[in-house]
Formats: structure tokens, sequence, C-alpha cells
């Protein structure tokens, strides 16, 4: 498949730059409004994660958390045909947890338990250490890019990287879904596969830019135009691939990789779209004023 070099691909950024601001401004809003749905790795509390036989509802699971002293306020309980998850936002003593499971296995005496307790400060220190992976392996790409390249190359590519992330999280703090250590890994690898697609487009406009005229700005949009023609069908396929992977993961996997999958899913198309309508028309402008500086310089000499 080949793409026409003469299609103006970076016009196309002006619509991605309005689409991308109204994402991010609503993903801000979201957050500091209902902020993450933490699991229980980065929350403190109880998780308890049940196996069943049969399928049980949450009006049958809510008398038992009565009766061992729980507020019905601090518990949530998300029933399924084969799993039950019941998540208290405080930590069951073993009394508690004999009693769930005593009264429980009344409704299901071939149930299976597995009991997951955080502590307060680990779960500060968890969602501290997460923060600051992401952070860490911002920069080090940035500075990565930056020394390989220039740093109108690493500056592009980390805002673009930030974009992938925050659209992520944005998706989940919106429709209230469930934040864990998968998921922090997830925004890892996409950071990973966003950025090694758009090293490729660097890559090719840096090779072109050693044969052409850089005189004008149209000079380097033609050459960022080019580029991006030459590399999109190898962006689409590595980006197919990916997507079907991580499609085949949310449906046929378990479900403790489910929102790992999702998380993949979302994150491989915005790492694509960054690519080719942020992280390279954002170089053409840092650059563009670089080479229009000589023009301003020379009229207001005469």
């Amino acid at each position: 498949m080949r793409f026409n070099w003469n299609y103006d691909y970076v016009k196309g950024s002006k619509i991605a730059y309005i689409f991308s601001i109204i994402l991010t401004i609503t993903g801000i809003i979201s957050i500091l409004a209902l902020g993450l749905n933490y699991a229980v790795d980065f929350r403190a509390g109880s998780n308890v994660d049940i196996s069943v036989s049969k399928a049980i509802t949450a009006e049958q699971i809510k008398p038992i958390v009565k009766d061992i002293g729980v507020d019905e306020g601090d518990v949530t309980i998300t029933p399924g045909a084969d799993r039950v998850n019941v998540r208290f936002s405080n930590e069951l003593d073993e009394t508690q947890e004999s009693k769930f499971k005593q009264e429980f296995t009344k409704l299901d005496a071939s149930a299976s338990y597995e009991v997951n307790t955080v502590d307060p400060e680990m779960a500060k220190e968890l969602e501290r250490n997460a923060i600051y992976a992401v952070l860490i392996a911002s920069i080090g790409i940035m500075i990565y890019v930056a020394i390989r390249f220039e740093w109108r190359f690493g500056l592009a590519a980390v805002i673009a990287l930030f974009h992938d992330a925050f659209v992520v999280i944005s998706v989940f703090s919106i429709f209230r879904l469930e934040v864990d250590l998968t998921f922090i890994t997830a925004v890892l690898t996409i950071v990973g596969f966003s950025i090694n697609d758009t090293i490729v487009i660097f890559d090719r406009i840096r090779e072109n830019l050693r044969f052409a005229k850089k005189t004008t700005k149209a000079d380097l949009r033609e050459v960022v135009n080019r580029s991006l023609a030459q590399t999109m069908t190898r962006s689409l396929n590595t980006t197919f691939t990916v997507f079907a992977a991580s499609i085949c993961l949310f449906i046929f996997g378990g479900e403790s990789i489910r929102m790992f999958s999702l998380a993949m899913v979302i994150g491989t198309l915005f790492g694509a779209y960054s690519s080719i309508y942020i992280a390279a028309p954002l170089w053409l402008m840092l650059k563009g004023k670089q080479v229009d500086k000589p023009k301003t310089v020379a009229k207001e000499s005469n």
C-alpha cells in the first residue's frame, strides 16, 4: 500500500489539536471532579474476589455485609456469572473475614475466596511510585530523543507521550473503570509503543531533511508530509497488529488482565494518532520558527 505523497497530512493536525484539547479539558474536569476508580492496589481496604458456581446477586450479599458490621455505603459489590467481587473501603479483621466466608458459603457451598488487603500507607506509596514511574520514563525518553536527534524532536515526542497517557487515564476516569497495577503497566507499555512509532517518523524526517530545501516553512511542511506518507504503511500495520492482539486479550483473556487489555486498545489507537497528527506537526511548528527567524531579521535591517 502506498500513500499519496502530495496529501497534506499536516493540515489535518488543526482538527486533531482541537479534538485533543477538548478531550484533555474533559479529562481534567473528570479527574478533578470524580478522581480515579482505584482498585484495592491503590486504595486502603479489603478486596474479596469470589469464584462462584452459580449467579449471586448484590441483593443476596448485602445482608451478609450488614451481619459482619460493615456499612453498605463502604462496600462495592460487583456480581458476575462465575465471579463476584466485594470491595470494602476498610480493612476486614480476621473475625469479619471468617464470618463473611461462613455466611457466603450458605449461598454457594463450592465458592472459593481470594482476599487482598492493603493498608493506607502502602496504598499511598504504590500510587506515588506509579506516578514516579511514568514521569521518569518520560524524562528519560525526552533526554534520549534530544541527544539522538535534537531538542525539538524530544519536546514534541514527550508532549505526544503525555497526551497518550493522559487520554487513557481520562477515559478510565470518565467511565469509572478500575485502575490497578496492571493499568500502570499498560500506560508504560503505551508510552514505549508510542515513542517507537514517533521515532520511526522522526528518523525519516531527519533523513529527508538532508536532501531537501530548508529555506521556508513550506519546505519543512513538504518534508513532514513526505515523511508521514513514507512511514504510514509501517505505522498502520504495527498499530493494527498490536490493536488486534489487545482486542483478543480483552475478549478472551481473564478478568485479571481485562483492564490492561482495554487500556492497550485505547492507547494503541491514540499512540498512532498522536505520532502522525501531534508529534510531527508540533516539531514542524517549533522548527518553522527557527527557519522564519533570518527573514524577520533581514526585514528589520532593511
